[in-house]
């Protein structure tokens, strides 16, 4: 298996739509960011349908906010930004 240098390898997964949708919540809401990140956290401790429920919103919106926090969180590992 070839090494691959940790510049090619960060340039390889900063082009995935997980780091753009991430950039992209971090650069449009900055002021989400906390509490997104704070949400994701609850959904995967709770479970996505009991946080729906508890939160009293759909599912899709529950997993919409997971997968947000996610990005979030892998563009900020990335991007070196806390």
């Amino acid at each position: 298996m070839p090494v691959v240098a940790k510049e090619e390898l960060i340039d390889s997964i900063s082009d995935s739509q997980l780091y753009s949708i991430g950039a992209y919540f971090c650069d449009t809401h900055p002021e989400l960011v906390e509490d997104v990140l704070a949400q994701s956290v609850e959904i995967e401790a709770d479970g996505l349908a009991r946080w729906a429920k508890k939160q009293k919103v759909d599912e899709a919106v529950a997993l919409q906010t997971l997968i947000t926090g996610l990005a979030v969180r892998f563009y900020t590992a990335l991007a070196g930004n806390a």
